[in-house]
């Protein structure tokens, strides 16, 4: 077998021979097998509780529908406050816990290679509420140590950063050219293809502007540039030549909002180029308070440190945020019967009901399948950690209000795609860390060094092994935001491995090649991290109505019914660890006021 095939990096088999998820190679995120009961789910097959083909007879104090960091952390909020003997059975449609905060590892040469396929880091523009932070403290992380850890000393000591891939379809021929944000930008858009009247509205627009919106007051400028999308005021406000505008394609701001989707006044709050000379000015949003802290699988550490106090069996010891990284998990104690929290893997959850009215109810049931058969357990409370979209199918006796609120967030569809290779000295013959490529399936790609903390080494050196990450964000220009996301999600849910495989190898190919990559010798493993069910929606002055904040959909959408909570990043609105945990800790208060316990 040739080494630059993709199924480098085989499984590596954990305690007892027990299959090990994050060493697995291929399509991962949301693979197959994990969402294929979403489909019939949701066009009513189990609208009626199924027969059981099995009853475990298991009843829990607390069952919780997502073993993602939302779950995990409402398992550790109810088991602090009510202590350690009650019961809770986590159940999760994935083979590894974590939901988004995902961990992807790869051997070779005698040497494993830890990245994420997720959540990226402990970070927020916006302050941790009181909860949050206090969680992300008895786990033991200390966010102001980050420092000590990056390991982004080599790029800069090789003198690398941002560079610009300029394709073909595009711009008229392959040209890679780096420097943007670091040369002058004159400079830079002198060495790229561009046509003549692109490249002077380029150097325009990222000089300084003049007042393009002249005559209106503030005010009036905010509320203009609230109704309208940043592609409309480069063309229309800014008089950008439409030969310019594939420069701005791939560039978009949080949630897969792109040009043509970004309200120009977030574009102009965010700092985005045309607007320096409005007159506007925008208070920094709170970034002296915000969190960031970076593992070298993202935030699967942070699960797996709740993993570690909720079911210290499958992670022995009193795990740090030093040691967490490389400490042993045998994922067969996860659910292991004589443990007070359970987490079942392989188990899709496709019906929640109440035992009798939710008024009256004392108890909830829980259908879900594993190995092709139905199972079932009872909880006598239950919250529902996983996806907003999938809770009406879950639970059709909620009102019609709800439901619909429910379905309103279209989850963004979004790639995160780890590639190892051999080395990275093509990076470096280039001069750059990451690249954006605007026109190109992937918009963005970067050197992964990882972070040295722990027993676990960074990478320093361009002649060592190294992942690469490659990200897209799935859409259709020109269309609503949440029609586009639908449509994104089809496209990731409806293209192979091999796709992407040859996507991945031809661009890294096309981009790298002046440096003298080769992408059938140099690349090592490949796993895709496939999200057709990512990030939480946000609303935003465009596409969402404007109402008061108890009338938003996710407010409406996350109401308690009956002994049934919600909680998960939908339900805040917002696609931040942070928030996920801010949730948790509501969904469990709400089933303590209704017990009578606070």
């Amino acid at each position: 077998m040739a080494v630059g095939c993709s199924f480098v990096g085989w499984p590596r088999v954990g305690a007892q021979g027990t299959e090990y998820p994050p060493s697995l190679t291929g399509l991962r995120g949301n693979y197959p097998a994990a969402v294929d009961a979403f489909g019939p789910m949701q066009r009513g097959a189990y609208r009626q509780f199924p027969a059981l083909d099995v009853d475990t007879r298991e009843v829990y104090d607390l069952v919780i529908v997502g073993g993602g960091i939302s779950g995990l952390a409402a398992a550790y909020f109810w088991q602090k406050a009510l202590g350690p003997n009650q019961t809770i059975l986590i159940l999760d449609n994935h083979d590894d816990f974590g939901g988004h905060a995902k961990r992807n590892e790869f051997q070779y040469n005698g040497r494993t290679f830890i990245g994420y396929g997720g959540t990226q880091s402990i970070a927020t523009p916006y302050p941790y509420s009181y909860t949050a932070k206090r969680l992300i403290e008895d786990l033991g992380i200390q966010v102001e140590r980050n420092g000590e850890f990056a390991a982004r000393d080599a790029f800069q000591k090789l003198d690398l950063g941002p560079a610009m891939f300029f394709d073909k379809e595009h711009f008229g021929e392959d040209r890679l050219v780096a420097g943007n944000g670091r040369l002058p930008w004159p400079e830079f858009f002198a060495k790229a293809p561009l046509s003549d009247a692109a490249r002077k509205h380029l150097i325009r627009l990222y000089g300084k502007n003049p007042d393009y919106m002249a005559g209106l007051s503030v005010e009036q400028k905010t509320a203009k540039l609230a109704t309208i999308s940043y592609q409309d005021y480069l063309l229309t406000i800014a008089n950008m030549s439409p030969d310019a505008l594939p420069f701005f394609l791939g560039q978009g701001g949080r949630n897969n909002k792109r040009v043509d989707t970004t309200p120009a006044l977030e574009a102009a709050r965010r700092g985005s180029v045309g607007f320096n000379g409005l007159g506007l000015t925008f208070e920094e949003e709170f970034r002296e308070s915000s969190y960031t802290f970076h593992f070298p699988d993202g935030n699967a550490s942070i699960a797996r440190l709740l993993v570690n106090r909720l079911i210290p069996p499958a992670i022995p010891g009193k795990q740090t945020m030093e040691t967490i990284v490389q400490a042993p998990l045998t994922y067969e104690r996860l659910d292991d019967p004589k443990s007070a929290v359970r987490i079942r893997l392989k188990s899709p959850v496709v019906r929640v009901q109440h035992d009798v009215a939710p008024e009256k109810s004392r108890s909830v049931r829980i259908a879900y399948l594993r190995d092709g058969k139905v199972h079932g357990v009872r909880g006598h409370h239950c919250v529902l950690a996983c996806y907003n979209g999938l809770i009406p199918s879950l639970v059709p006796e909620l009102a019609a209000r709800q439901q619909d609120a429910l379905a309103y967030g279209v989850k963004v569809p979004m790639m995160y795609n780890n590639v190892l290779i051999r080395r990275w000295t093509a990076f470096q013959k280039l001069g750059a860390s990451n690249i954006n490529a605007p026109g190109m399936y992937h918009t963005n790609t970067s050197l992964d060094p990882g972070t040295t903390i722990g027993g676990y080494r960074g990478v320093t050196a361009p002649e060592e092994p190294i992942i690469v990450r490659m990200v897209r964000n799935p859409n259709k220009p020109g269309l609503p935001r949440r029609e586009q996301n639908r449509i994104g999600q089809h496209e990731l849910l409806t293209t192979t491995f091999k796709q992407f495989e040859v996507e991945i190898r031809r661009q890294l190919g096309r981009m790298l090649g002046g440096g003298g990559f080769d992408p059938a010798a140099d690349i090592v493993g490949i796993t895709v991290n496939r999200w057709p069910y990512g990030y939480a929606y946000t609303y935003d002055t465009l596409g969402d109505p404007d109402v008061a904040p108890e009338d938003r959909p996710h407010v409406i959408g996350r109401q308690r019914f009956g002994r049934i909570t919600i909680a998960n990043a939908d339900a805040g609105a917002a696609a931040f660890t942070n928030q996920a945990i801010d949730e948790a800790h509501r969904a469990v208060l709400e089933l303590f006021v209704l017990d009578g316990l606070t």
